[in-house]
Order: structure tokens, then C-alpha cells, then sequence
């Protein structure tokens, strides 16, 4: 849908857990943004505090309520679901943006038909001068690890040409429709972590390009949902690391990579807690990797 000026429509999607306060610092800052032809949608993921004031204290939004917690995912497919945009811009609700953050996506889209994702330039909203993210290297096919270009550098200027990356930052990743009407929605299975990686990786095995723009900025205050160092983040960090090889990395290097998280990733990483004296971390670990004898392997 485009406006009277030609421009399409974004939609502007975030999912809110818990946050309220901080999803409405988020809304506010979306109040400067400078491109006209957008629409904000707030997904609440079943928080146990109620956050139905958000849509009173901010009447533009389209503001949808969960049932149950679906994750960032299934929150954000929600939201997907009911937007009308040609692109879908996912923020984490613990952001806050530049007011020009959204013209130079929407330019860099325009300007080359294969892009189909673009993240934003990254910085730490506490130490605004530190970069979180500019850019992605390809997950490693033996380790199953990826690299963030430019994190923890100050910056600069030096990551300020726009490229074309590997990983995406599902914490401002926009998305072009056309994407989603090839491969569908973002993975559900995954709830936290992984899946904006494993939807990135499915989109560029469908042809897409994914892009960073360093003129669009986006600081991010990070893991304001779940905690630095919660059981949560431990749980779903390891258990979907592994879910990840699964769907992603195939043949000898995917035989490998699994070995390389049982054999030695896994148990240092239960060493690592246990010598601290975190036996409930520990656990967590253990149990995320217990969870794939009984996951449904259907679709992987």
C-alpha cells in the first residue's frame, strides 16, 4: 500500500512481554519518526502485568493480544499476520530508534530487487557509542557459531557503507513481503533465539540477499524481557543451537557440528556452571539438549 507520494507502506511490528514501560519508551521514540506512511503494530505476549493502556496512551497502534506466550516468533508472526505493509520491520521492544531510520531500508530495498532482509546498524543504547551490530559472518559449520561484525568496537565511521551481510539482527530487521510469500512465517518452534538466524538462512537458500544499512540506526538496551543471565536465556540459547544444525546444516558438516556441541561445547559449557556453583544453569543446559529426543523432526 502506498502513499500519495509513491512511498510503500512499513509496518512496524514489536512484541511485548512484561515490558510495558519499556515497549512505551519505544513508542514514543516512534512518535519522531520522519517517513510518513507507516503503521505501528504491539503484540502482547500474554504478559502477566496488563498492557492494554499501551493502545490508550498510544491510539495510532494496532495493538493485538495474546492468549498465551508464543515467543518472539509466534509474537511476531502475529503481528505479521495482521500487517498490511510491503515491509515488515521487526523491533524488539527494547529499542529505540533514530528518527531517519526507516528511509534509507526503504531506499536500499528500492534500490536492488533481490534484497529481501536488511538489519539495521546496531548500537548499545547504554554506551551509545558502542557498536552491538554491523553486519553478520556466516555461521561456522562446525561450531554453529556466528560472528556480529564490529561488536563491542567503538564507533567510528568504520562500518559505515552499506553491504551485504550473512546474519540478520532480529532486534531491527526488516523484511520484504515478498519473502515471507515464499518461505512463510518466522521458524515457531525455536520461541527465543535462533530463529530470526534460521529465517535468515532459509530466505538466502531461497535467493534473497540479506543487507546492512549503517545509515538506519537502532540502539537496543538488550534481553530487557528475559535477563542478562536468566535460566530462561540459558535454556533456549543452548537447546535451539543445536535445533539450528538441525534444520541448517546438512551431510558430513552437519554430522560434525553436532558432534562438536555433545562432545565438547556442551558438557564445558555444564563444567563452566557447575564450577561456579550454578547447578540450576547447569540443568538447563542439560534439559535443552534432552528436548530433541522428543521433538518432532517433521519440517526440519
Amino acid at each position: 500500500m502506498q502513499n500519495m507520494e509513491g512511498l510503500p507502506l512499513v509496518s512496524i511490528i514489536t512484541v511485548n512481554y512484561n515490558t510495558s514501560e519499556v515497549t512505551s519508551q519505544l513508542l514514543l521514540s516512534l512518535q519522531w519518526v520522519s517517513y510518513p506512511n507507516i503503521e505501528i503494530i504491539v503484540v502482547d505476549n500474554a504478559s502477566i502485568t496488563n498492557a492494554a493502556h499501551l493502545a490508550v496512551e498510544f491510539p495510532a497502534i494496532i495493538f493485538i493480544q495474546n492468549n498465551v506466550n508464543e515467543g518472539f516468533a509466534g509474537g511476531n508472526n502475529r503481528g505479521i499476520e495482521a500487517a498490511t505493509g510491503e515491509i515488515i520491520f521487526l523491533l524488539n521492544n527494547d529499542t529505540e530508534v533514530a528518527p531517519d531510520f526507516i528511509q534509507p531500508v526503504v531506499e536500499l530495498f528500492e534500490s536492488n530487487r533481490s534484497i529481501g532482509i536488511i538489519s539495521s546498524k546496531i548500537r548499545y543504547y547504554h554506551s551509545p557509542e558502542i557498536i552491538q551490530y554491523a553486519g553478520g559472518t556466516a555461521i561456522n559449520p562446525f561450531t554453529a557459531r556466528g560472528q556480529f561484525i564490529g561488536s563491542g568496537q567503538k564507533d567510528n565511521g568504520q562500518f559505515d557503507m552499506p553491504m551485504k551481510t550473512h546474519l540478520a539482527h532480529g532486534a531491527a530487521m526488516a523484511i520484504h513481503k515478498k519473502v515471507f510469500d515464499k518461505i512463510g512465517l518466522l521458524p515457531e518452534m525455536y520461541f527465543l533465539y535462533y530463529e530470526e538466524l534460521d529465517f535468515t538462512e532459509h530466505a538466502q537458500r531461497a535467493g534473497f540477499e540479506v543487507w546492512y544499512q549503517p545509515k538506519s540506526l537502532v540502539l537496543h538496551k538488550e534481553s530487557m524481557s528475559v535477563g542478562r543471565a536468566s535460566l530462561l536465556k540459558v535454556y533456549y540459547q543452548n537447546r535451539n543451537r543445536l535445533l539450528f544444525i538441525r534444520r541448517n546444516i546438512f551431510g558430513i558438516k552437519g554430522f560434525i557440528s553436532t558432534l562438536f556441541f555433545t562432545v565438547i561445547a556442551m558438557p564445558l559449557a555444564v563444567i563452566k556452571f557447575l564450577f561456579k556453583g550454578q547447578l540450576n544453569m547447569a540443568m538447563q543446559i542439560i534439559k535443552g539438549f534432552c528436548w530433541h529426543f522428543k521433538y518432532n523432526p517433521t519440517g526440519v
